[in-house]
């Protein structure tokens, strides 16, 4: 589709938001310091609000815009356990559900938990980022097949359709995952990481798409997406992922 941009916004759900901590300054990823607002990189940040998801909704309405949400299919606990999307957040669940049912919204997968886990707690003298990427190509293969498949699972049960389109943690994701992704009905990537293989499943690259994460809006407001939709619509119209 020409002239058509996709507004992507990834880490819905995701308990990364929670535990990559780290530091962009690798002297400070001591102990308390990359908690710290000068110092710290990414997290932590909270889960959009039930308010936040209304005002999105609202906005893509209002411009006739479309977005894809990457949605990591459950949370990720302190103490390992995983609990689904739809189950930890269920008013936001809810109001998503809306926009996939007037479509507004298209969900993606973005893994299972977003993270090794058991791995995913901050460390106390360095960075934990890496271990806030789901799918290395060190990872068994039987890892990504079981990812993948209760993701798709989870994510059905919930929207009540498969999920047709992956959007890879960090952009992290191997031959093992393609193959997994093709077996569980995926049928397209999209990532800024291209990897080539001998299955159907098609792996797009950003040049249509407009990735973003759910952060920007808890730190800058829905100002900051109204901002964006208005910028991109003097030259393109929206599309879903699944559509381009």
């Amino acid at each position: 589709m020409n002239n058509y941009i996709a507004l992507r916004m990834d880490d819905v759900g995701a308990s990364s938001k929670k535990f990559n901590v780290y530091s962009k300054y690798p002297f400070c990823n001591t102990l308390f310091l990359k908690y710290l607002p000068p110092f710290r990189a990414w997290g932590p940040y909270n889960e959009l609000s039930e308010e936040k998801w209304f005002d999105i909704l609202n906005l893509l309405s209002k411009f006739n815009a479309k977005l894809t949400i990457g949605v990591t299919a459950c949370y990720v606990n302190k103490d390992s356990s995983l609990i689904p999307f739809y189950e930890k957040f269920p008013g936001q669940a809810k109001i998503i559900l809306s926009g996939v049912q007037n479509e507004l919204i298209e969900v993606a997968n973005h893994g299972l938990s977003h993270c090794i886990i058991g791995k995913h707690l901050p460390n106390m003298f360095s960075s934990n980022r890496k271990n806030h990427r789901e799918f290395w190509d060190c990872m068994p293969r039987k890892w990504h097949f079981d990812h993948i498949k209760t993701s798709q699972k989870i994510l059905k049960d919930w929207i009540g359709y498969q999920v047709s389109t992956f959007i890879p943690p960090g952009n992290v994701y191997s031959l093992d995952t393609i193959d997994a992704a093709e077996e569980f009905g995926i049928m397209r990537i999209n990532s800024s990481k291209i990897i080539p293989s001998q299955t159907k499943v098609n792996i797009i690259n950003e040049d249509s798409v407009y990735p973003f994460h759910d952060r920007e809006i808890e730190l800058y407001g829905i100002a900051w997406l109204e901002n964006r939709i208005k910028e991109l619509k003097q030259n393109q119209e929206f599309a879903l992922i699944r559509d381009l």
